[in-house]
């Protein structure tokens, strides 16, 4: 650990550059060099548009599965939850155990039955099918503004990681990884994000365990951390996941459990992991309706373990890094929340394992925009321009209109990428878009897959009622109108979205005509019988989805008890 003063070792060097050697660039290239290779290979297995935009139905449960995983593994984890594990310590484990795991098997137990049934390409054309063709094309823009959105924010978390290591501007280092990610997604499609995805998750995993045990050991094993984090402000709070005064910001013990229970564990994380077509159209890409409803359940238990190189790292930054350490004791810094990555590889990796770390993230952002861009191609394609747009040309002519999304969809997250610039943390950008596209979705989704009652009309209205509602909130916030600290604006702000997309939709439904019941089987549970409703299993026990779900609860409950004690 640097022995310096930290306000002369801020002055002394830039926070984020990487002292990288030969050996580290060129692990860096051959991790590039196989990127694209994949991309090249993939391209030669697509000749229709169902082949470049869902991999022609065609893949096994255990590749969904960890590309359902990994698509979910870029900015939001490398950058956003390592620099909640700096600010919020332990209680950031919320985003991985209450607030992904019951969704996903919700999602796997529950809705992928009636999603990969109904034969759907999309989440937008599910919409069509329930409510009416309003509702789907209101929510694919919707989705395809998040996804730029979404994706912006993993290209600015790449162009931070090129910007240390090789020191280029910001905007050049945003164009670079944008041009890298679109040349083997426009190849390959989805099958050259899909199984680029399988290859970066256990590249991430090879960066991030490292990482950690060499942390832990810098700081005298999980005791050393705990009791250096115990003599900082708020670090007593912060080794305990409840009640997570300083993540939801909400200073009541009982209010904050309540809002990350009800705010994150249900409304946001049932939001995001149930109608998010970024996730879910890689269960879209299996080749059964077996494999994909494992494919979330597959995903669920590395996701749960994955929480311990992502969080602790983030807890070892707050008491080795000095940046961090002061960021965290209000004292001038040189650094965000958003560095903790970066500067713990400047401090603790040696050469070789630094360059291992480095394709680490650069493959964990580029899953996160490819997850991004390939969604956005896909609905785009299908839901606005094909069904809306121009419908009735031949098949060719649709793949060629998603290679040419696939080139504007990246060009936009260049655009994008700047906006996450405006956050010292980007999670709290990140929850704060989920809050404005993706609860108000699952209000929609939730009642009219129960209700059936629920009419098209509703559908729409409550969709631009939820999101506007949210949206309101956010602008309460920054105008300083309203306050909350912490990422309590994307839980309030979701909660009013949810809240008012269910009463609009209740109470434009009574005053509508629902459709008659023969035109809601396979899309409503109460009118679909239940043999429609039930995957065939394939054999082996290891493979029946309640094995699956039961076994990933039990575990995310033992994770729980292991540091509630």
């Amino acid at each position: 650990m640097p022995t310096s003063p930290p306000d002369l070792l801020l002055a002394a060097q830039p926070a984020l550059r990487i002292d990288a050697h030969p050996i580290d660039y060129a692990l860096v290239a051959v991790y590039f060099a196989l990127v694209l290779g994949i991309g090249f290979i993939a391209r030669r297995s697509v000749s229709t548009s169902l082949d470049f935009l869902l991999s022609g139905r065609s893949l096994p449960a255990w590749v969904t599965g960890l590309a359902f995983m990994s698509a979910n593994l870029g900015a939001t984890e490398l950058l956003g939850q390592t620099a909640n594990g700096a600010q919020y310590g332990i209680q950031t484990v919320h985003y991985y155990w209450i607030g992904a795991i019951p969704a996903m098997v919700f999602l796997g137990l529950v809705m992928m039955p009636f999603y990969y049934g109904s034969k759907v390409r999309s989440v937008p054309e599910f919409l069509r099918r329930r409510f009416n063709p309003a509702t789907q094309r209101i929510q694919a823009v919707l989705f395809a503004v998040a996804s730029v959105l979404l994706a912006g924010v993993n290209l600015y978390a790449m162009a931070i990681v090129v910007n240390a290591l090789l020191g280029w501007p910001t905007w050049v280092a945003v164009v670079v990884a944008g041009a890298v990610v679109l040349s083997y997604t426009f190849l390959g499609g989805l099958s050259a994000a899909i199984y680029n995805e399988v290859l970066q998750f256990f590249v991430i995993v090879a960066a991030m365990v490292p990482l950690t045990l060499v942390g832990l050991h810098r700081v005298g094993g999980w005791h050393g951390l705990t009791a250096k984090l115990s003599g900082q402000p708020h670090g007593q709070a912060d080794l305990s996941p409840f009640p997570g005064h300083e993540l939801t910001g909400i200073h009541s013990g009982v209010g904050s459990a309540f809002g990350v229970v009800l705010g994150l564990g249900f409304i946001t994380s049932f939001g995001y992991w149930t109608t998010n077509f970024t996730e879910v159209q890689r269960a879209f890409s299996a080749k059964s309706a077996s494999a994909a409803q494992r494919t979330p359940l597959i995903a669920a238990f590395p996701k749960t373990l994955i929480a311990f190189v992502i969080v602790v790292p983030g807890m070892i930054a707050a008491v080795l890094v000095p940046q961090i350490a002061h960021l965290r004791q209000g004292l001038p810094s040189g650094a965000q929340y958003n560095d903790v990555v970066p500067l713990l590889l400047q401090e603790l990796l040696p050469n070789g394992f630094l360059g291992v770390a480095l394709a680490g993230l650069l493959a964990s952002f580029m899953a996160g925009m490819a997850a991004n861009v390939s969604s956005f191609n896909t609905v785009f394609t299908y839901d606005i321009w094909q069904d809306w747009v121009k419908p009735g040309k031949p098949d060719a002519y649709y793949l060629r209109v998603g290679r040419l999304v696939t080139v504007a969809g990246t060009a936009l997250a260049v655009g994008t990428a700047f906006i996450a610039a405006g956050f010292g943390n980007i999670m709290d950008y990140i929850q704060t878009l989920f809050s404005f596209f993706n609860v108000p979705l699952f209000a929609v989704f939730i009642l009219g897959m129960f209700w059936k009652r629920m009419t098209g009309t509703a559908g729409w209205s409550a969709l631009v009622a939820g999101t506007v509602g949210a949206v309101a909130v956010f602008v309460l916030n920054r105008t300083g109108i309203v306050h909350f600290s912490g990422q309590g604006s994307s839980y309030v702000g979701g909660g009013v979205g949810f809240v008012l997309a269910i009463l609009v939709a209740v109470a434009v439904s009574l005053v509508t005509a629902p459709k008659p019941d023969a035109e809601l089987v396979g899309l409503v549970r109460s009118v679909t019988p239940r043999a429609a409703r039930t995957v065939e299993r394939e054999p082996g026990w290891y493979r029946s989805p309640a094995v699956l779900s039961v076994g990933v609860l039990a575990l995310t409950a033992a994770c729980y008890v292991a540091f509630s004690v």
